[in-house]
């Protein structure tokens, strides 16, 4: 398996991935870089004795971990844009703005989850996998899947409860309640539109990075070396 391959078969994977684990849409190309260059170091060592997605979600956890920590250090810009992105759907502007409210109540809560509680309780309420494909992809025992879900699906309700409080008595604040259905549905809504606008692979140069504003040279030649 050569890296070209890898990249251009799991682009897309490791794009959702990282967006899933809270890395920023304006950040979200940046950090496929950074899992598409240790995947270039660690590729001969891989010996696939787990699934290639296995691996590579294991980087992208490092990787969203690390830029975790480090947008935790700084102040975040205003314009960061959503981690989950609404549809543009101007026909329904009511039922866009709901959606946008509700996707901005999901990204607070999620932002508070553990990583390792976000990883799991994304990939079971947005992706839709069941706890042997999340155990599989996480390389972690199914009871603890199940443990980290629990803690993460308990959280996420305390969480629905106290925003819709504060919003609720808010003065001059909006009056909306949001049920957890009504936030996994714009979730899952917006989500999939998130994936459908991230770059694609590059076809036969698919050991480019597209990266905007960068020079579109092998991701190798970049990282100091040829192969």
């Amino acid at each position: 398996m050569t890296f070209g391959e890898v990249y251009a078969q799991h682009f897309r994977f490791v794009w959702r991935s990282l967006r899933r684990l809270g890395v920023p849409e304006s950040d979200a190309a940046d950090a496929v870089q950074d899992v598409f260059l240790v995947v270039h170091r660690r590729l001969p060592e891989f010996e696939g004795r787990s699934k290639v997605t296995t691996w590579l979600y294991s980087i992208c956890f490092h990787v969203a971990r690390d830029r975790r920590k480090l947008a935790h250090m700084r102040r975040r810009s205003h314009d960061d844009e959503p981690l989950l992105d609404c549809p543009d759907d101007r026909a329904d502007v009511g039922a866009q703005a709901e959606r946008r409210q509700a996707i901005a109540m999901l990204e607070v809560i999620l932002d508070e989850l553990p990583l390792e509680q976000r990883a799991v309780f994304t990939l079971f309420e947005l992706d839709g996998m069941g706890g042997e494909e999340v155990a599989e992809l996480l390389d972690v025992p199914l009871g603890t899947v199940y443990s980290r879900l629990r803690l993460a699906r308990d959280a996420f309700r305390r969480a629905v409860a106290r925003l819709n409080a504060r919003d609720q008595f808010r003065v001059g604040g909006p009056q909306v309640t949001k049920s957890q259905p009504v936030l996994k549905a714009a979730a899952v809504d917006a989500g999939i539109s998130a994936v459908e606008r991230a770059p694609a692979a590059l076809g036969p140069s698919s050991n480019v990075l597209p990266l905007p504003g960068v020079e579109r040279q092998p991701v190798w030649k970049r990282a100091g070396g040829e192969r």
